[in-house]
Protein backbone atom coordinates (compact mmCIF):
# COMPACT_ATOMS: atom_id res chain seq x y z
CA UNK A 1 0.00 0.00 0.00
CA UNK A 2 2.77 2.47 0.88
CA UNK A 3 4.56 1.75 -2.40
CA UNK A 4 1.39 2.39 -4.38
CA UNK A 5 0.67 5.59 -2.46
CA UNK A 6 4.25 6.77 -2.97
CA UNK A 7 4.11 6.13 -6.70
CA UNK A 8 0.81 8.03 -6.95
CA UNK A 9 2.32 10.99 -5.10
CA UNK A 10 5.29 11.02 -7.49
CA UNK A 11 3.03 10.88 -10.55
CA UNK A 12 0.57 13.52 -9.32
CA UNK A 13 3.32 15.86 -8.12
CA UNK A 14 5.43 15.72 -11.28
CA UNK A 15 2.76 15.57 -13.97
CA UNK A 16 0.27 17.68 -12.01
CA UNK A 17 2.89 20.36 -11.44
CA UNK A 18 3.75 20.33 -15.15
CA UNK A 19 0.07 20.75 -16.05
CA UNK A 20 -0.42 23.57 -13.52
CA UNK A 21 2.55 25.38 -15.03
CA UNK A 22 0.72 25.38 -18.35
CA UNK A 23 2.47 22.39 -19.92
CA UNK A 24 0.70 20.04 -22.30
CA UNK A 25 0.69 16.51 -20.88
CA UNK A 26 0.36 15.09 -24.36
CA UNK A 27 3.88 16.27 -25.20
CA UNK A 28 5.25 13.99 -22.46
CA UNK A 29 3.70 10.91 -24.01
CA UNK A 30 6.66 9.54 -25.94
CA UNK A 31 6.31 5.72 -26.12
CA UNK A 32 9.35 5.36 -28.39
CA UNK A 33 11.58 7.13 -25.85
CA UNK A 34 10.18 4.92 -23.09
CA UNK A 35 10.76 1.83 -25.21
CA UNK A 36 14.43 2.74 -25.72
CA UNK A 37 15.03 3.44 -22.02
CA UNK A 38 13.13 0.43 -20.65
CA UNK A 39 14.48 -1.91 -23.32
CA UNK A 40 18.08 -0.87 -22.75
CA UNK A 41 17.65 -1.22 -18.96
CA UNK A 42 16.11 -4.68 -19.32
CA UNK A 43 18.84 -5.81 -21.70
CA UNK A 44 21.56 -4.56 -19.36
CA UNK A 45 19.77 -6.32 -16.49
CA UNK A 46 20.07 -9.69 -18.25
CA UNK A 47 23.64 -9.06 -19.41
CA UNK A 48 24.94 -7.94 -16.03
CA UNK A 49 23.43 -10.64 -13.81
CA UNK A 50 23.60 -14.39 -13.49
CA UNK A 51 20.53 -16.59 -13.70
CA UNK A 52 20.63 -16.96 -9.93
CA UNK A 53 20.61 -13.18 -9.37
CA UNK A 54 17.80 -12.66 -11.91
CA UNK A 55 15.67 -15.36 -10.28
CA UNK A 56 16.31 -13.92 -6.80
CA UNK A 57 15.34 -10.43 -7.99
CA UNK A 58 12.05 -11.53 -9.56
CA UNK A 59 11.28 -13.53 -6.42
CA UNK A 60 12.00 -10.60 -4.10
CA UNK A 61 10.17 -7.85 -6.00
CA UNK A 62 6.55 -8.87 -5.16
CA UNK A 63 7.45 -8.53 -1.47
CA UNK A 64 7.92 -4.76 -1.72
CA UNK A 65 4.20 -4.36 -2.46
CA UNK A 66 3.23 -6.26 0.69
CA UNK A 67 2.95 -4.94 4.22
CA UNK A 68 5.50 -5.47 6.97
CA UNK A 69 6.13 -9.18 7.39
CA UNK A 70 7.73 -9.13 10.83
CA UNK A 71 5.32 -7.36 13.16
CA UNK A 72 5.02 -7.35 16.93
CA UNK A 73 2.48 -10.19 16.67
CA UNK A 74 4.94 -12.36 14.73
CA UNK A 75 7.73 -11.72 17.23
CA UNK A 76 5.48 -12.54 20.17
CA UNK A 77 4.53 -15.79 18.46
CA UNK A 78 8.19 -16.57 17.83
CA UNK A 79 9.27 -15.93 21.40
CA UNK A 80 6.33 -17.89 22.81
CA UNK A 81 7.32 -20.84 20.61
CA UNK A 82 10.93 -20.62 21.78
CA UNK A 83 9.75 -20.39 25.40
CA UNK A 84 7.67 -23.54 25.03
CA UNK A 85 10.46 -25.44 23.25
CA UNK A 86 13.06 -24.48 25.84
CA UNK A 87 10.59 -25.19 28.67
CA UNK A 88 10.01 -28.69 27.32
CA UNK A 89 13.77 -29.25 27.11
CA UNK A 90 14.20 -28.07 30.70
CA UNK A 91 11.46 -30.38 32.02
CA UNK A 92 11.86 -33.49 29.85
CA UNK A 93 15.39 -33.25 28.44
CA UNK A 94 16.79 -32.57 24.98
CA UNK A 95 15.62 -35.89 23.52
CA UNK A 96 11.97 -34.93 24.17
CA UNK A 97 11.98 -32.48 21.22
CA UNK A 98 13.57 -34.84 18.70
CA UNK A 99 10.25 -35.67 17.00
CA UNK A 100 9.23 -31.99 16.94
CA UNK A 101 12.50 -30.98 15.31
CA UNK A 102 12.45 -33.78 12.71
CA UNK A 103 8.95 -32.91 11.45
CA UNK A 104 7.81 -29.48 12.68
CA UNK A 105 4.81 -29.49 10.28
CA UNK A 106 3.32 -32.37 12.30
CA UNK A 107 4.56 -31.25 15.69
CA UNK A 108 1.83 -30.21 18.16
CA UNK A 109 4.33 -27.68 19.50
CA UNK A 110 5.14 -25.93 16.21
CA UNK A 111 1.67 -26.12 14.65
CA UNK A 112 0.35 -23.87 17.43
CA UNK A 113 2.29 -21.04 15.77
CA UNK A 114 1.30 -20.93 12.08
CA UNK A 115 2.96 -17.56 11.36
CA UNK A 116 6.36 -18.98 12.32
CA UNK A 117 5.70 -22.37 10.73
CA UNK A 118 5.01 -20.66 7.40
CA UNK A 119 8.42 -18.95 7.47
CA UNK A 120 10.79 -21.62 6.19
CA UNK A 121 13.91 -19.58 7.03
CA UNK A 122 12.90 -19.25 10.67
CA UNK A 123 11.81 -22.88 11.03
CA UNK A 124 14.95 -24.19 9.35
CA UNK A 125 17.14 -22.01 11.56
CA UNK A 126 15.38 -23.10 14.76
CA UNK A 127 15.24 -26.81 13.96
CA UNK A 128 18.80 -27.02 12.64
CA UNK A 129 20.30 -25.64 15.84
CA UNK A 130 17.95 -27.55 18.11
CA UNK A 131 19.06 -30.66 16.22
CA UNK A 132 22.69 -29.75 16.92
CA UNK A 133 21.82 -29.27 20.58
CA UNK A 134 20.16 -32.71 20.66
CA UNK A 135 22.71 -34.75 18.73
CA UNK A 136 25.92 -32.76 18.80
CA UNK A 137 28.65 -32.10 21.30
CA UNK A 138 29.25 -28.50 20.26
CA UNK A 139 29.80 -25.86 22.90
CA UNK A 140 27.94 -22.51 22.84
CA UNK A 141 30.85 -20.68 21.22
CA UNK A 142 31.04 -23.13 18.32
CA UNK A 143 27.28 -22.92 17.77
CA UNK A 144 27.43 -19.12 17.91
CA UNK A 145 30.09 -19.12 15.18
CA UNK A 146 27.91 -21.37 13.02
CA UNK A 147 24.91 -19.10 13.58
CA UNK A 148 26.90 -15.99 12.68
CA UNK A 149 28.10 -17.63 9.48
CA UNK A 150 24.59 -18.65 8.47
CA UNK A 151 23.13 -15.22 9.23
CA UNK A 152 25.92 -13.61 7.19
CA UNK A 153 25.17 -15.93 4.27
CA UNK A 154 21.47 -15.11 4.53
CA UNK A 155 22.33 -11.41 4.46
CA UNK A 156 24.62 -11.78 1.44
CA UNK A 157 21.94 -13.65 -0.50
CA UNK A 158 19.34 -11.04 0.41
CA UNK A 159 21.62 -8.24 -0.76
CA UNK A 160 21.72 -9.59 -4.34
CA UNK A 161 18.31 -8.18 -5.40
CA UNK A 162 19.12 -4.93 -3.58
CA UNK A 163 22.33 -4.43 -5.59
CA UNK A 164 20.67 -5.48 -8.86
CA UNK A 165 17.79 -3.01 -8.52
CA UNK A 166 20.09 -0.27 -7.24
CA UNK A 167 22.43 -0.60 -10.23
CA UNK A 168 19.50 -0.61 -12.63
CA UNK A 169 18.24 2.61 -11.05
CA UNK A 170 21.70 4.16 -11.35
CA UNK A 171 21.81 3.30 -15.06
CA UNK A 172 18.40 4.71 -16.01
CA UNK A 173 19.47 8.40 -16.22
CA UNK A 174 22.25 7.37 -18.63
CA UNK A 175 19.79 5.43 -20.77
CA UNK A 176 17.58 8.52 -20.71
CA UNK A 177 20.48 10.52 -22.13
CA UNK A 178 20.97 7.86 -24.81
CA UNK A 179 17.31 8.21 -25.80
CA UNK A 180 17.66 12.00 -25.78
CA UNK A 181 20.75 11.87 -27.98
CA UNK A 182 18.91 9.62 -30.43
CA UNK A 183 16.13 12.19 -30.48
CA UNK A 184 18.61 15.00 -31.12
CA UNK A 185 20.14 13.03 -33.99
CA UNK A 186 16.66 12.58 -35.46
CA UNK A 187 16.00 16.31 -34.99
CA UNK A 188 19.25 17.34 -36.70
CA UNK A 189 18.46 15.05 -39.61
CA UNK A 190 15.12 16.84 -39.98
CA UNK A 191 16.48 20.40 -39.79
CA UNK A 192 14.72 21.46 -43.00
CA UNK A 193 11.19 21.02 -41.63
CA UNK A 194 9.07 23.96 -40.31
CA UNK A 195 10.09 25.39 -36.89
CA UNK A 196 6.88 24.16 -35.23
CA UNK A 197 7.60 20.57 -36.24
CA UNK A 198 11.25 20.97 -35.26
CA UNK A 199 10.22 22.17 -31.81
CA UNK A 200 8.14 19.03 -31.30
CA UNK A 201 11.12 16.84 -32.15
CA UNK A 202 13.37 18.72 -29.71
CA UNK A 203 10.73 18.39 -26.99
CA UNK A 204 10.42 14.67 -27.64
CA UNK A 205 14.20 14.29 -27.35
CA UNK A 206 14.27 16.11 -24.01
CA UNK A 207 11.53 13.83 -22.66
CA UNK A 208 14.03 10.96 -22.85
CA UNK A 209 16.29 12.60 -20.25
CA UNK A 210 13.25 13.46 -18.13
CA UNK A 211 11.92 9.88 -18.17
CA UNK A 212 15.30 8.34 -17.35
CA UNK A 213 15.74 10.55 -14.27
CA UNK A 214 12.13 10.17 -13.13
CA UNK A 215 12.18 6.36 -13.42
CA UNK A 216 15.53 6.16 -11.61
CA UNK A 217 14.78 8.35 -8.59
CA UNK A 218 11.00 8.15 -8.43
CA UNK A 219 10.34 4.48 -9.13
CA UNK A 220 13.29 2.07 -9.33
CA UNK A 221 15.69 3.54 -6.75
CA UNK A 222 13.14 3.46 -3.89
CA UNK A 223 12.51 -0.24 -4.57
CA UNK A 224 16.14 -1.01 -3.69
CA UNK A 225 15.76 0.87 -0.41
CA UNK A 226 12.56 -1.04 0.35
CA UNK A 227 14.22 -4.39 -0.34
CA UNK A 228 17.12 -3.47 1.93
CA UNK A 229 14.77 -2.63 4.79
CA UNK A 230 12.97 -5.95 4.42
CA UNK A 231 16.33 -7.73 4.46
CA UNK A 232 17.27 -6.10 7.77
CA UNK A 233 13.91 -7.12 9.23
CA UNK A 234 14.39 -10.78 8.27
CA UNK A 235 17.92 -10.72 9.68
CA UNK A 236 16.61 -9.39 12.99
CA UNK A 237 14.28 -12.39 13.28
CA UNK A 238 17.23 -14.79 12.97
CA UNK A 239 19.24 -12.72 15.44
CA UNK A 240 16.41 -12.99 17.98
CA UNK A 241 16.39 -16.79 17.62
CA UNK A 242 20.18 -16.91 17.90
CA UNK A 243 20.37 -14.86 21.09
CA UNK A 244 17.56 -16.84 22.74
CA UNK A 245 19.04 -20.27 22.00
CA UNK A 246 22.53 -19.19 23.04
CA UNK A 247 21.23 -17.79 26.31
CA UNK A 248 19.60 -21.14 27.02
CA UNK A 249 22.82 -22.99 26.13
CA UNK A 250 24.66 -20.79 28.60
CA UNK A 251 22.37 -21.99 31.38
CA UNK A 252 19.68 -19.30 31.56
CA UNK A 253 16.08 -20.33 32.27
CA UNK A 254 13.61 -20.20 29.34
CA UNK A 255 11.90 -17.04 30.60
CA UNK A 256 15.22 -15.21 30.87
CA UNK A 257 16.53 -16.61 27.57
CA UNK A 258 13.45 -15.26 25.79
CA UNK A 259 14.05 -11.90 27.44
CA UNK A 260 17.53 -11.87 25.88
CA UNK A 261 15.89 -12.37 22.49
CA UNK A 262 13.28 -9.68 23.11
CA UNK A 263 15.95 -7.11 23.84
CA UNK A 264 17.61 -7.36 20.40
CA UNK A 265 14.41 -6.49 18.50
CA UNK A 266 13.81 -3.10 16.93
CA UNK A 267 11.93 -0.82 19.33
CA UNK A 268 9.06 -0.41 16.84
CA UNK A 269 8.25 -4.15 16.91
CA UNK A 270 9.54 -5.12 20.35
CA UNK A 271 6.73 -6.20 22.70
CA UNK A 272 6.93 -5.05 26.28
CA UNK A 273 7.79 -7.51 29.03
CA UNK A 274 4.16 -7.49 30.21
CA UNK A 275 2.77 -8.01 26.69
CA UNK A 276 5.02 -10.99 26.10
CA UNK A 277 4.27 -12.48 29.50
CA UNK A 278 0.51 -12.27 28.87
CA UNK A 279 0.90 -13.85 25.43
CA UNK A 280 2.95 -16.74 26.86
CA UNK A 281 0.34 -17.39 29.55
CA UNK A 282 -2.48 -17.35 27.02
CA UNK A 283 -0.64 -19.81 24.77
CA UNK A 284 0.08 -22.15 27.65
CA UNK A 285 -3.59 -22.11 28.61
CA UNK A 286 -4.67 -23.38 25.17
Amino acid sequence: MLVTIGYLIVIVSVFGGFALAGGHLGSLFQPVELLMIAGAALGAFFVGNSGKAIKATFKALPGVFQGARYTKVVYMELMTLLYEVLGKIRKEGLMSIEADVDDPAKSPLFTKYPKILSDHHAIEFITDYLRLMVGGNLNPLEIENLMDGEIETHHQEGEVPVHVISKMGDALPAFGIVAAVMGVVHTMASVGIPPAELGKLIAAALVGTFLGILLAYGFVGPLASRLEQRLHESGKLLECIKVTLLANLNGYAPALAVEFGRKVLFSTERPSFIELEKHVKQSKAK
